[in-house]
C-alpha cells in the first residue's frame, strides 16, 4: 500500500469512530453486554490513551537512532485513568487531533525514513511504518467491538 494510502486512512478513523458511536446515550456507553469485554466508553478511552503513545513513538524513532520504546499494560490504563470519568467529546478531539498533528509530520518524510526503527520492549524492533500500520488499524478493530456491544444493546 501507497504511504499516502494509509496516512489518509490513518486520518479517517476518528471520523469512523465517531460515527460508531453516535446516538449512544451514556447508558449505553457503559453498559457492558459482553461478559468479560470492555465497555463502549472504555474502549474510546482506550483508543485516546494509545494514540499519543503511538505518536511519541513514530516521533521518537523519526528523532533519534534506534531509540527504546515503551511498552505499555493496556488494561492499567483501563484501572488506574479513571475511564469513567472521561469524556467523549474530550476524548474523540484527542484522538482527531493527534492524528492530525502526526499526519503533518508523516507527509515530510521520505520512504526511508518510513523504515527507521526503534527497539520496542516486548515488540522487538519496529519501523515508522509499521507503528503507522498498527496504528491505522486499531480504530476499525475496535469499532468492531463496538458494533457487537451494539448489536447486543439493539441500539
Amino acid at each position: 500500500m501507497k504511504i499516502s494510502t494509509r496516512i489518509e486512512e490513518y486520518l479517517a478513523g476518528p471520523e469512523a469512530l465517531r460515527r460508531a458511536i453516535e446516538g449512544m446515550s451514556p447508558a449505553e456507553l457503559d453498559a457492558a453486554p459482553i461478559p468479560g469485554k470492555w465497555s463502549t466508553r472504555q474502549v474510546v478511552c482506550h483508543i485516546a490513551d494509545f494514540e499519543p503513545v503511538y505518536a511519541d513513538r513514530m516521533k521518537w524513532i523519526i528523532a533519534e537512532d534506534h531509540p527504546p520504546l515503551p511498552g505499555a499494560d493496556h488494561n492499567l490504563f483501563a484501572e488506574r485513568l479513571a475511564y469513567a470519568q472521561r469524556d467523549m467529546d474530550e476524548e474523540l478531539q484527542l484522538i482527531a487531533v493527534v492524528r492530525q498533528n502526526m499526519a503533518r509530520i508523516l507527509k515530510t518524510l521520505s520512504e526511508a525514513q518510513f523504515q527507521r526503527t526503534g527497539l520496542h520492549s516486548h515488540d522487538g524492533e519496529v519501523s515508522v511504518a509499521k507503528l503507522l500500520e498498527r496504528i491505522t488499524h486499531h480504530i476499525p478493530h475496535h469499532i468492531q467491538m463496538i458494533q457487537e456491544k451494539r448489536d447486543a444493546l439493539q441500539v
